[in-house]
């Protein structure tokens, strides 16, 4: 890489590059915009205004909610739209060799020809393969007797003709007669089904439309399990089942959810005898048990929704295995007899505790693999039905380890996937008999990775109500701990998913440039426990912005980055969190990206009619029953707490069919945002106008949009190579 005398070249030009000034940075980009003839746009503003709990909730940018939802089709709506997206392709313009430099690197770092590692199922072998330049996976299967091997699913043929495609769902039935896969060509994610007779190789008349993705085949193939979104909706209320061969029309409901608050979904158990039917409200889960063999039976309740608590559920030796968190937040390990499964019968294995937080199982023929955290620190367990049970071993201190592709129940090894923030994505195959790890896979770096020029650790910060918040940091070696290099935070804080300790190859092209990256592990996630998550929702949500706010300003005290050095990102949930700390301390950043923002939480949560919303109270609160949520909502929306003042550089992402944040939140917070601040940093909005949460669907188009998001942040940094 040719490097300009700036900001790269040697460690102490690092210092030099804290004391460039963002304003002046981004003044000269706005100056090359308008050079161009464009300005930022502005959006008209019309009064709006509702009453809740007798105040008044004022939104001069109520408008940008097309009425006609889920249908986007009005014209100063998508002009408004389109003009942002014109902006933002102004500021990238004069940044075109950035990008490309990125998405270079970004791409010499993937394997053209990736493959996995295959894994047996029912007599063949299968995997899936890249082929040079193609966006999608190529899926193919070996059959173990004959040795021959086909492909059965080509996802680059089936993306042909569309500028989206994902592959939700796939699988064969048991006579390895059909194969079934649902699919998405909107980002929607309202997914159609597909059926193949593989005998034939022929696309039989079955056409399943409203899907919610997920599918599964009946014990004896002949009929689809799945679950119907509701028409206009992104909401299931039914499992159905689909014979092969008949209209959809015909199809017959299993199971039905009456409250509009609850999401359905549906499993098969690692024994194939059941399906696992749940309905889920945050932490409160009804799960049923139905026969694979008879799926109209009536199915039958393992636990109410009455008892409040969550549950995960597998099944072997006649036997259902649980993890439950009714006795303890952490979940403990229960069984019971698949003959009599209720509640009341349920056998505690392995009580809860404070200090080992159950996250999954999976059970097989000899024993029961779970993942748990000690502590805040991952581990896979072995444990046999005789109850005797060893950690996995693996070589590093900090990692992320999960539970890999098993579908054959009865096998003498485990597979697992691994990774750190400096290893690389690995395949293990743990051996049950020698207790040892067998390497089947390291991602392959084309471009080249060298591990030991990179460091990377833990360590933990004392939050301002004295919790003690973890964070992993990762850096190049040579990195100096006195304030000269900047810093990417990261995070995300809710419905207690965790942002794992992973490895990304992107990220290299910052570590590359000197930076440092972090990922804040804030109360609302689980990292340290199913606690952690409470301390962060509902009435605690503010725990959430606090956390990582500290974070920063840690960092900060310690000399990890200097004030006003860190750029800071997240999505979705994360996305609310950027609005959030954008809004409680602008001078801490260097550059802000909120991907796909949940940042209109109070209007959002007030509009019952959106399918997603009712579900979402248990996580939020219920702003139009409970004046208290109303208020607590209101005092930390991002969107409603935007005031006068200087902020730092902004990039906002979103998608028009995104169901999940929808395209008006982005759009509102950007309006709304440029015509308050007093500052003349950039502001600019990117909105996918054919996809949804998930922005690009290949493996290329994602990299494009990452390098024009890193674009973006290297040049709020000085960075112009």
């Amino acid at each position: 890489m040719n490097i300009k005398l700036s900001c790269l070249l040697l460690p102490i030009l690092l210092a030099a590059c804290t004391h460039h000034s963002n304003k002046e940075m981004q003044k000269t980009d706005i100056a090359r915009i308008k050079e161009l003839g464009q300005t930022a746009p502005v959006a008209k503003t019309i009064p709006h205004q509702a009453q809740y709990h007798g105040q008044v909730l004022s939104d001069p940018y109520f408008w940008m909610k097309d009425q006609g939802y889920p249908v986007v089709d009005d014209e100063q709506v998508l002009d408004y739209l389109k003009e942002e997206n014109s902006y933002f392709d102004s500021f990238l313009e004069p940044h075109t060799k950035l990008v490309d430099t990125l998405f270079e690197e970004f791409k010499g770092r993937t394997d053209e020809e990736e493959t996995s590692v295959p894994y047996t199922e029912n007599g063949y072998e299968y995997r899936w393969f890249y082929r040079p330049g193609e966006e999608y996976r190529t899926r193919s299967r070996k059959n173990l007797l004959t040795g021959e091997e086909a492909v059965f699913l080509d996802e680059t043929v089936l993306s042909k003709g569309n500028d989206y495609f994902v592959l939700g769902d796939w699988e064969i039935s048991n006579d390895n007669n059909y194969l079934a896969y649902s699919f998405d060509t909107a980002g929607d994610e309202r997914y159609e089904v597909r059926v193949i007779d593989l005998k034939t190789g022929v696309v039989v008349d079955d056409l399943l439309k409203d899907v919610q993705g997920e599918i599964s085949f009946s014990e004896d193939g002949k009929h689809l399990i799945y679950p119907l979104l509701e028409k206009d909706k992104w909401h299931a209320k039914n499992i159905n089942v689909h014979k092969i061969g008949s209209p959809q029309d015909e199809d017959k409901t299993v199971y039905h959810e009456s409250d509009d608050g609850f999401f359905i979904g549906f499993g098969k158990t690692s024994s194939k005898e059941f399906f696992i039917i749940v309905s889920s409200q945050g932490e409160v889960q009804e799960s049923y048990v139905l026969p694979a063999d008879d799926l109209f039976a009536e199915p039958i309740k393992l636990v109410s929704r009455d008892r409040k608590f969550t549950q995960t559920i597998d099944h072997a030796h006649g036997e259902f295995y649980i993890l439950a968190n009714d006795t303890h937040k952490n979940f403990r390990l229960a069984k019971v007899s698949d003959k009599d499964p209720r509640y009341e019968n349920w056998e505690t294995i392995e009580a809860g505790s404070d200090g080992v937080y159950f996250l999954g199982l999976q059970a097989f023929d000899k024993f029961i693999a779970i993942k748990a955290r000690d502590d805040g620190m991952e581990n896979i367990r072995i444990r046999d039905y005789a109850n005797h049970e060893r950690k996995v071993a693996f070589p590093e201190a900090v990692f992320a380890a999960s539970i890999g592709i098993n579908p054959e129940f009865d096998q003498d090894f485990l597979r697992l996937d691994y990774e750190s923030m400096i290893t690389p994505d690995t395949v293990f195959d743990y051996d049950l008999a020698s207790h040892s790890l067998a390497i089947r896979k390291v991602k392959k770096i084309p471009s080249g990775y060298d591990k030991n020029q990179y460091e990377t650790k833990r360590i933990m910060v004392t939050a301002r109500d004295g919790a003690q918040v973890p964070v992993s940091m990762v850096y190049k070696k040579g990195f100096k701990q006195d304030g000269s290099h900047p810093m990417h935070l990261y995070g995300y804080g809710a419905y207690s998913a965790t942002v794992t300790p992973s490895f990304s190859t992107t990220r290299l092209s910052l570590l590359d440039r000197g930076f440092s990256f972090a990922v804040a592990h804030v109360r609302g996630g689980s990292m340290m426990g199913y606690q952690w998550y409470l301390d962060g929702k509902l009435e605690k949500r503010n725990n959430t912005f606090n956390d990582f706010v500290d974070v920063a300003k840690h960092l900060v005290s310690e000399n990890y980055v200097a004030l006003g050095n860190i750029s800071a990102s997240g999505r979705s949930a994360g996305g609310e969190l950027m609005g959030a700390i954008t809004i409680q301390s602008p001078e801490l950043w260097r550059s802000v990206t909120l991907g796909v923002p949940f940042v209109d939480v109070l209007n959002t949560m007030l509009d019952a009619s959106l399918p997603l919303t009712p579900p979402e109270w248990m996580e939020w609160g219920n702003p139009i029953e409970d004046e208290a949520a109303y208020k607590l909502i209101k005092s930390y929306s991002p969107y409603d707490n935007i005031v006068a003042r200087e902020y730092p550089p902004m990039l906002v992402t979103g998608g028009v069919n995104d169901p999940r944040v929808t395209y008006w939140e982005p759009a509102k917070w950007t309006a709304k945002m440029r015509s308050t601040k007093t500052d003349d940093n950039l502001l600019v909005m990117r909105i996918n106008m054919g996809a949804g949460h998930f922005a690009n669907s290949g493996r290329y188009g994602r990299l494009r949009d990452y390098a024009e998001e890193y674009t973006f942040m290297l040049r709020a940094h000085g960075i112009a190579e």
